[in-house]
């Protein structure tokens, strides 16, 4: 994969113009936000498009119920890591062993009621 260089903006995306659409105007934003989705998603191979419109779907959902915006993007990167380590994954799919042990399971504590006084 070949990467813009760090002073250089990638091909076709106009970072300031994003951010001042959704400081300005956050509606217009999901509107542009939401077709530009939609374009890329019917320039995919047709055998991909339900599968993506899905996908979309999905983060959308995600992005929708998180109540912030950095809980949504913890969700979804959480999401896309799933996708590649966890159980039929992609390194899974390519015959490989996950580069990472699961996350431990958490320890529950109990809690005491506390009575207030009378």
């Amino acid at each position: 994969m070949i990467k813009p260089a760090p002073d250089k903006p990638v091909q076709g995306f106009d970072f300031d113009h994003w951010a001042r659409l959704a400081n300005t105007d956050p509606e217009a934003f999901e509107r542009e936000r939401a077709a530009v989705v939609s374009r890329a998603i019917a320039k995919a191979p047709a055998a991909s498009r339900e599968r993506l419109r899905r996908l979309q779907w999905k983060v959308d959902q995600i992005r929708r119920t998180s109540p912030t915006p950095m809980a949504a993007f913890m969700r979804i990167y959480r999401m896309m890591w799933d996708s590649v380590e966890g159980p039929g994954g992609l390194i899974e799919a390519l015959g490989g062993e996950p580069s990472r042990p699961a996350d431990p399971p958490g320890e529950v504590v109990p809690f005491r009621l506390r009575r207030e006084p009378r």
